[in-house]
């Protein structure tokens, strides 16, 4: 068994964490919060993800145990994927995180246009000073 210490950067929950804040992990999360879904209802859910980008994703989360990948014997194949138990325990952190981040967007986004706006103004003046 082994104690966690994410700040020890030999420490296997770094691996854990770079999976679940993975923007596709989250995503994908958040999609399967209602239940089991095909990787077409999942790729339009998500929007923007490559076919390749999403596959890579589920496999990897069903390798550590956060999805199942469930193939129902049909022509053409029916694929659906599920959270286990594990992964439906993301669902509160995740959601936690989701809800910041959309209550936040405009403060965050403003602050990063106040910011490039500083750092231009500072590239101008050291131009004009020729240094």
């Amino acid at each position: 068994m082994l104690d966690g210490d994410a700040f020890d950067p030999n420490c296997p929950t770094r691996l854990i964490l770079d999976r679940i804040g993975d923007k596709w992990s989250v995503l994908v999360v958040l999609s399967l919060r209602d239940g089991p879904r095909r990787f077409t209802e999942l790729r339009d859910k998500i929007g923007g993800v490559t076919p390749k980008v999403l596959t890579h994703t589920l496999r990897v989360m069903e390798r550590d145990g956060l999805l199942t990948r469930q193939v129902f014997p049909e022509i053409p194949p029916h694929v659906e994927y599920e959270l286990t138990p594990l992964g439906q325990s993301l669902q509160g952190p995740i959601q936690a995180v989701t809800d910041w981040a959309e209550a936040n967007v405009n403060e965050v986004i403003a602050a990063r246009e106040a910011h490039e706006a500083r750092a231009a103004d500072k590239g101008r003046a050291l131009n004009a000073t020729g240094t």
